[in-house]
């Protein structure tokens, strides 16, 4: 078993949640990162269940709001005291509000949308880089959306720019972090059924959700491009339902 180590954020739901759960099976210690402790213990006990038959590797929930730059750096400080490396970095938090457009949004609710969804990929980056360039290799992934490839009403305005930020944030890391062994991809999924369309004006109808996505598909994408050999990237995947 690997003894690798990932730091995932938004990792009491979703996409984050699936893939701390795959990793775990794969060998790897996770960092599970998300502003709410109790969900981060749900996700604890999905690792148990799945890991029941293995001796399972360490998942270390630690409450976190990625948002503020001062939490970042007191969990990263607390990562790299307990682990001696950070292999993988997976930014998979995110949020949403109803009322989403231009001509409904607060300022309050877009300095936390930007905060949430672009900020706080920026500051855990900014965190694991120093150690996997020391180390000389580590994968970024960087959990967009396709409304971070084309404008979306549907998305909204600051999720749109954030996510639009994200796969900028990827493009970046390639370009200047490729010469010591770090690559980056960014992942843009279509419809996810996660608990993050209840935030949706007219949160969309159990039917519908079945035919979506699922958190585990876009966690199984993430998994690919961090697993590919170290001579490779995977710069952009698009993934959509069928």
């Amino acid at each position: 078993m690997s003894a690798k180590t990932a730091v995932i954020t938004g990792a009491g739901s979703g996409v984050g949640q699936a893939l701390a759960v795959l990793m775990t099976q794969e060998g790897w210690n996770v960092v599970i990162l998300g502003r709410r402790a109790s969900a981060l213990q749900e996700t604890v006990s999905l690792v148990a269940q799945a890991c029941s038959n293995i001796t399972p590797p360490v998942c270390l929930p630690i409450p976190c709001d990625i948002g503020d730059e001062a939490q970042v750096q007191t969990m990263a400080q607390h990562v790299l005291a307990t682990f001696s490396s950070v292999d993988a970095v997976i930014n998979s938090a995110g949020t949403n509000t109803p009322k989403r457009s231009l001509a409904e949004i607060s300022q309050d609710d877009y300095k936390m949308m930007i905060n949430a969804n672009l900020n706080g990929a920026y500051y855990c980056t900014q965190a694991f880089l120093p150690i996997m360039r020391k180390q000389g290799h580590g994968t970024i992934v960087n959990i967009g959306s396709i409304a971070g490839l084309q404008g979306s009403a549907l998305a909204g305005v600051a999720y749109v720019m954030a996510k639009f930020g994200t796969r900028g944030l990827t493009q970046a890391i390639n370009a200047e972090e490729r010469k010591y062994g770090i690559r980056a991809c960014h992942v843009a999924p279509g419809d996810i059924n996660t608990p993050l369309l209840e935030k949706r004006p007219a949160p969309p109808p159990l039917e519908l959700r079945g035919k979506m996505l699922t958190g585990e598909d876009v966690a199984r994408c993430a998994l690919l491009a961090i697993n590919m050999p170290a001579n490779a990237v995977i710069e952009e995947i698009v993934i959509r339902p069928s």
